[in-house]
């Protein structure tokens, strides 16, 4: 048996079961379903093979796979051992993956037959017992190895604490190397509480999966919290691509979806904003505020039925959302919420509910947790965030040096990003500390701001501003297949009629960005970036690669 004393993920899976064990708990869109009494079987069945392999309280064990029912399976077992559980993103690069694993000292993965290519490259010594996550079989099992067994039952009893280590989880972040973030049983189980304040969660809500479960935000809000309110959680094991998620929508139709801006910015700029723009009428009638209102009320009503119909908690979180798509969202009266936070916190520091958004804001944070500006601006009020609570982490793994440099010795973290409160408490974040450019008078330039009024431009599929020879520069992203589509029907020859066009483009783009911004944010120079910038699995480009 699993011990169920204090604040931790056995302890609060135990209070679950007792309540809710009849109820969905994990299901695969198109496969199994298991109830959170399958569910618990499960868990102690894979807690019984882990327990043959040789894995005891203090291992770690990765885990590289698409979200599935047995990655949360394989999760819980992990941790109600009182082993680490080391979640890998299904995007990190082979040798990210051997990097990590070798770091971390894991001495198992489970890994899906998606991630078998990355797996199979790296040597044999690193993390030798692997098991294919949707049969828990053996990859090269050889003879006398054991195998897993549905009915066994663990041997020992484990007694988890709320201090002890629950997960390594390494970001991949916008400036570099990974990190290793420790999170105890506490840093998850209080965070995935107090998410539940921001939002009332009941046992019939349906969750739709579309983030990696490696993710913090999808781990966290995404799989613990409902499985505190004894809600049902569902997996398409794929991509969310249109052709996957909108069939996936109309089965499930989820209560709760948690996603990242780029979700529903696309969907704004390839189904919302063309439809606006289809004719003079509807063009005209967007630029007059009270049509504009009718109209956006009217493509909120089509964009609720398009997810299910069904939907009252739409999270964006993981990058800031743009601010013409989230005032849409506002008039649409869709349900969405935004929510601030960073793995390092388990992660969510503040956020609202959809009866109470804000246009640009996080929201106030979220109970017991306590956020400061630190050292904040006379005229505008702007400092770096610190924080403090008990979703703070333990430190960075093997990196106590790292760990001083943002923990301090009472307890505050210095998230790196720069905000402001307004007079009801409400945050709002202005950029990363690191990324903040120093105009030639000493000016503070938020890069971010500016990227978001030139992602608004037409045919803008990404930008990002830098400085080059003491001049800001942005390099821009054309949506090329978009200008094609658009001009297709003229008889030029289309290929050089697109590097036309987009020579034209850069010209309106800089009057138009210019026209936007205060002087000592003036744009010098746009830039075409050829190919897509890297990202990170939030989606957020990897600015150190083009500093």
């Amino acid at each position: 048996m699993v011990s169920n004393a204090g604040f931790t993920l056995p302890a609060a899976f135990l209070q679950t079961l007792g309540k809710h064990s009849e109820r969905p708990a994990m299901a695969m869109i198109g496969g199994e379903q298991l109830t959170y009494g399958d569910l618990y079987r499960r868990i102690r069945s894979v807690m019984a093979f882990l327990e043959k392999l040789g894995i005891m309280p203090g291992d770690k064990v990765a885990i590289l796979s698409a979200g599935l029912p047995n990655w949360g399976a394989s999760y819980y077992a992990i941790t109600f051992m009182g082993a680490i559980a080391v979640p890998l993103l299904p995007d990190f690069h082979p040798d990210e993956v051997k990097n990590i694993l070798e770091h971390s000292e894991s001495k198992a993965i489970f890994f899906s037959d998606g991630q078998q290519s990355k797996v199979g490259s790296i040597p044999l010594e690193v993390a030798p017992k692997r098991i294919r996550i949707e049969d828990f079989s053996i990859k090269g099992a050889e003879e006398g190895w054991p195998s897993f067994d549905p009915a066994a039952e663990p041997k020992a009893e484990y007694a988890v604490r709320e201090d002890d280590l629950a997960s390594i989880i390494y970001t991949s972040g916008t400036t570099g190397k990974s990190k290793g973030v420790m999170l105890s049983h506490l840093n998850i189980c209080f965070t995935a509480e107090k998410s539940g304040c921001v939002q009332n969660i009941v046992e019939t809500d349906r969750f739709l999966s579309v983030l990696p479960l490696s993710h913090s935000y999808e781990n966290t809000i995404g799989m613990v919290l409902p499985m505190l309110k004894g809600a049902g959680i569902w997996y398409i094991g794929k991509a969310p691509t249109p052709s996957v998620l909108l069939p996936a929508l109309q089965e499930v139709k989820p209560t709760i979806m948690l996603t990242v801006p780029l979700i529903i910015e696309k969907i704004f700029r390839n189904r919302i904003q063309p439809a606006f723009t289809k004719n003079f009428l509807l063009h005209t009638a967007i630029h007059i505020p009270f049509l504009r209102k009718k109209l956006n009320v009217a493509a909120g009503k089509k964009l609720m039925q398009t997810f299910g119909g069904e939907l009252h908690f739409f999270g964006i979180g993981g990058a800031k959302l743009n601010r013409t798509v989230e005032k849409f969202l506002i008039e649409a009266k869709f349900p969405y919420a935004i929510g601030y936070g960073l793995t390092e916190t388990a992660p969510l520091l503040a956020g609202f509910n959809p009866h109470d958004a804000r246009l640009q804001s996080t929201g106030p944070s979220i109970e017991e947790i306590e956020l400061i500006i630190q050292n904040p601006d006379k005229k505008t009020g702007e400092g770096e965030i610190w924080a403090r609570g008990p979703n703070v982490m333990k430190g960075y793994y093997k990196d106590p040096v790292m760990t001083s440099e943002v923990i301090t010795p009472d307890g505050w973290f210095k998230t790196g990003d720069l905000g402001v409160f307004d007079k009801d408490g409400y945050l709002y974040i202005k950029g990363r500390l690191k990324n903040t450019i120093i105009g030639q008078g000493g000016e503070n330039i938020h890069p971010e701001d500016i990227e978001s009024i030139i992602n608004n431009f037409r045919h803008v599929a990404d930008s990002l501003v830098i400085v080059q020879q003491e001049r800001l520069v942005a390099l821009v992203q054309f949506n090329r297949e978009e200008i094609e589509e658009r001009y297709s029907q003229l008889k030029y020859d289309i290929s050089n009629y697109v590097e036309h066009k987009i020579d034209e483009l850069q010209l309106e783009l800089l009057q138009y960005v210019n026209s936007r911004v205060n002087k000592f944010s003036q744009v010098q120079r746009i830039v075409v970036q050829e190919f897509p910038f890297e990202k990170t699995p939030t989606q957020k480009i990897k600015r150190y690669l083009y500093t």
